[in-house]
Formats: structure tokens, C-alpha cells, sequence
């Protein structure tokens, strides 16, 4: 028995120590950098040959599904500084896709890369987001899984608000506010 308790108090030690090397330092947590981006994500479906969104498959159910269950979508949205897609300046480009994941609400798995271009200091950096996108609250928050370039082991949340959506074509503009911390 006193083997099995000497055992026991050993492996607690080392999970103790283990846990303690995890956590970060004041120090450490100080030297985190924090950035704060706003952008516009335009979902052009009514484009025809200009469309930014190609819808890739769907579920023998997605027509009769009031949410479009099973539909994927791959996108290729552009990404502006404001909310006119004609009239704001281009900052990058949305890529990846969103799955109508939500059998009874209507509801988005999101996995997109906001790739960014132009002279601006992000040029050719990313922020990849992945997660769920339950479109019909007013404001979505979605993670931050990563980024490269100026943003590499980017980690944080975006927070998504619908400023304009056209029922008939699915059009939309989608304000994205992200925050992001760096190392």
C-alpha cells in the first residue's frame, strides 16, 4: 500500500510541475502583441460569370431543407476597407468555403483563409478562421485558428454582423471585426 501512495504523490508532483511549465509568464503574457482589424466580406452569388461564390454539392435533402442542409459552398469573396463593394478599397480576398451545417436553424460551418494584398503592411499575410457561423443572430463569433506572414501563430476570435443581405440572391456584405494576438 505504501508503494501505491508514494506512486500516487509522484505522479501528482510531475503533473503539478507539467502544468506549471504551461502556463505563461506576466512576462511572457506582456509580450504578446495585440491587433485589432475591421473588413468587409462581399458574397457575390448573382454574379454569373463575375459570381464569387460556386456551389460544390448538396445533400439528396437540401431542396426541400428550409436551411439548405448539406449544401457546401467554395468562396472566393473579395475583402474591402468599407462597406461598398465599388466603392471601398480591395484588402484581400476571402478563400475557402462554408457548409449549411444547421438542420433546424440556419447555421455555417466557416473555414476560410482572409488572405490580404495590396501596399498596405499585411501584403501577403493570412488569418485562418474555422468555425461555426450561426447566421441568424445579429452578431457571430467565430475563432481564429492561425495566420501566416505578418500574422503567424495568430490566435484569437472575429466577430461577424451582417450590414446587407438580398433575400432573392443571397448576396451579402458581412462586416468582420477580428482581434488577434501575436507572439
Amino acid at each position: 500500500m505504501a508503494a501505491s501512495s508514494s506512486s500516487s504523490c509522484m505522479f501528482a508532483a510531475v503533473l503539478l510541475v507539467l502544468a506549471a511549465a504551461t502556463v505563461p509568464s506576466p512576462a511572457a503574457a506582456q509580450a504578446q502583441k495585440e491587433t485589432k482589424l475591421r473588413v468587409f466580406w462581399h458574397d457575390v452569388v448573382s454574379g454569373g460569370p463575375n459570381s464569387t461564390v460556386a456551389q460544390v454539392a448538396e445533400a439528396p435533402t437540401t431542396n426541400t431543407s428550409a436551411t439548405g442542409f448539406g449544401t457546401v459552398m467554395v468562396i472566393d469573396d473579395p475583402l474591402t476597407d468599407g462597406p461598398s463593394l465599388t466603392a471601398s478599397r480591395l484588402v484581400g480576398r476571402a478563400q475557402g468555403m462554408y457548409v449549411s451545417a444547421g438542420k433546424d436553424s440556419l447555421s455555417l460551418m466557416m473555414a476560410m483563409n482572409f488572405v490580404f494584398a495590396g501596399d498596405g503592411p499585411y501584403n501577403g499575410s493570412s488569418v485562418a478562421i474555422f468555425g461555426a457561423n450561426p447566421a441568424e443572430r445579429a452578431v457571430r463569433e467565430m475563432p481564429v485558428v492561425g495566420g501566416t506572414g505578418v500574422f503567424r501563430f495568430a490566435r484569437g476570435y472575429c466577430q461577424a454582423t451582417t450590414r446587407w443581405f438580398n433575400a432573392t440572391t443571397g448576396d451579402a456584405t458581412v462586416e468582420y471585426n477580428i482581434h488577434l494576438r501575436l507572439d
